[in-house]
């Protein structure tokens, strides 16, 4: 968007594009989102800013209004293949937190001095100043939507000490923790074991999501329902269990994450991975008005607005998923893994029928005997969890497309599909077409207008062909009573 496409927007206040950039006026130090109530400021006042980090770099504070930081995330960090989109996915899943620059930049396969000067030039903010932000976001939630104790929410959001914590809190919001705090209700102390936040998003919100995860939930580590979905999670500095229900009603458009036990340090990490998970910071709007106009899609969008493309929790476990689920049903891979589910630890933090863990690497490569299959298939998964288990595949959120396949595409039984199933889901790429997956060849069928002038490839719906994927696979399920179509795609 240029400068004028973007003022036009906020002097519509479009809430479309919360989020997705940042207002800054000049006469009032202050940055808003675009959809703020208050008077449009005049454009020679106007600065537009990529990330509310690079509007805090310049000396602004964030409007008490409109609270611009809280607001779904921009979802041009998975359209946004290059070092500045995988460096956000990273910083936003804490990263930073953990390893420092030093330990980001490596990731990346750059030096922490160029990483500065490229976020510097891409974002407005180096890498510091983008988590520094990002932990303020946090804090906030935990602030107007918890009574943990400020200590607590410091350490919770990533901030070394109460001081810089309460220093960054007055610098960007222009407020102490407890003057924000009483900005608005939050519960009446209760455990400090449970935390209860809301996760915002663009509407329109299809619930569809929930319907794919639960039939894919393995017993005693995931439960899912049309409206709800939990699980245990290995993080970084232990287990998690949490829990996301989604109420059409509410009037916040907001789903609702409950976390039934986490190390604090963790909450940063898991709070991108369940939004990531969720598709929360997708523009459904865009994505849906491109679909729409392809007259296969039309009726299949109208029917679902607001489709999202299911996110991976963990890279490593999605990758054993797709393997186990090549070429047979989802019912069918559903009773594989559950076989193979029994090699996972209890977990420490059990609850709610939940007590186990998806197994690691290491307790996969050690588990044969409860692979069934082709022994060629079982060969492969095994070699693969080897490799992953002994730190010779490294792959996750801040991987491109390109590099994503030139660390799988070696693996025996890894192939184009399971690159492309792994790039929509690990990294949230939004135009990634499955074209010889079975159930999208079954969802052209169900959907074709016999327009032969179409191309075969949907490459009308560039660049949203992942969430075209989506809504090919549920027209594919459609006619049956329960889903277990041949999918080698839906693992």
């Amino acid at each position: 968007m240029d400068f004028w496409q973007r003022y036009r927007a906020i002097d519509a206040r479009d809430p479309r594009f919360d989020g997705q950039f940042y207002t800054a006026v000049r006469t009032t130090g202050i940055y808003c989102r675009p959809s703020c109530p208050a008077r449009t400021p005049k454009a020679s006042n106007v600065t537009f800013y990529e990330t509310s980090a690079a509007a805090h770099e310049a000396g602004y504070r964030a409007c008490k209004r409109c609270l611009p930081e809280a607001v779904p995330g921009t979802p041009a960090w998975n359209v946004r293949q290059d070092v500045a989109g995988r460096a956000m996915r990273l910083i936003n899943d804490g990263v930073i937190n953990r390893d420092g620059v030093a330990g980001l930049a490596s990731r990346l396969g750059y030096s922490p001095r160029q990483l500065n000067r490229i976020l510097g030039q891409e974002l407005g903010a180096g890498p510091l100043s983008l988590a520094r932000a990002a932990r303020a976001q946090t804090a906030r939630t935990l602030l107007v939507s918890t009574s943990m104790k400020l200590a607590d929410i410091a350490f919770a959001a990533g901030f070394s000490s109460v001081r810089q914590f309460n220093e960054t809190i007055a610098e960007v919001f222009d407020m102490t923790p407890t003057a924000l705090r009483r900005t608005v209700r939050h519960p009446a102390a209760g455990s400090a074991t449970a935390l209860t936040l809301g996760l915002p998003y663009r509407p329109p919100f299809d619930p569809g999501i929930f319907s794919f995860l639960a039939v894919r939930a393995l017993p005693g580590i995931e439960e899912g329902t049309p409206t709800s979905y939990a699980r245990t999670l290995r993080l970084p500095h232990g287990d998690a269990r949490f829990r996301v229900a989604y109420d059409g009603c509410t009037r916040e458009r907001q789903l609702t994450l409950t976390v039934g036990a986490v190390d604090l340090r963790d909450l940063p990490a898991l709070l991108s991975r369940v939004r990531r998970l969720f598709d929360l910071d997708a523009d459904p709007e865009a994505i849906d008005g491109a679909l729409a106009a392809d007259p296969r899609l039309a009726a299949s969008v109208a029917g679902a607005p607001g489709m999202r493309l299911p996110g991976a929790l963990d890279p490593q476990e999605l990758l054993v998923r797709a393997m186990v689920g090549q070429q047979i049903t989802v019912a069918a891979a559903r009773t594989a893994l559950t076989q193979l589910s029994a090699a996972g630890s209890p977990s420490r933090t059990a609850g709610e029928g939940l007590d186990r863990l998806f197994p690691t690497p290491a307790q996969i490569a050690a588990a044969g005997h409860l692979l069934r299959g082709p022994k060629r298939r079982i060969e492969s998964l095994l070699r693969a969890a080897s490799a992953m288990a002994a730190g010779e595949l490294e792959f996750g959120y801040g991987d491109d497309v390109a590099g994503l396949g030139a660390k799988l595409l070696p693996l025996p039984g890894v192939g184009p599909w399971t690159v492309g199933y792994m790039a929509m889901r690990v990294l949230g790429a939004p135009d990634i077409f499955l074209a010889n997956d079975a159930a999208v060849k079954n969802g052209i069928r169900a959907v074709d207008n016999s327009d032969n002038a179409l191309s075969p490839d949907f490459r009308e719906t560039s660049p949203w062909r992942s969430y075209a994927t989506m809504h090919l696979w549920r027209a594919a399920a459609r006619p049956a009573l329960t889903p277990t179509v041949p999918a080698k795609g839906m693992p």
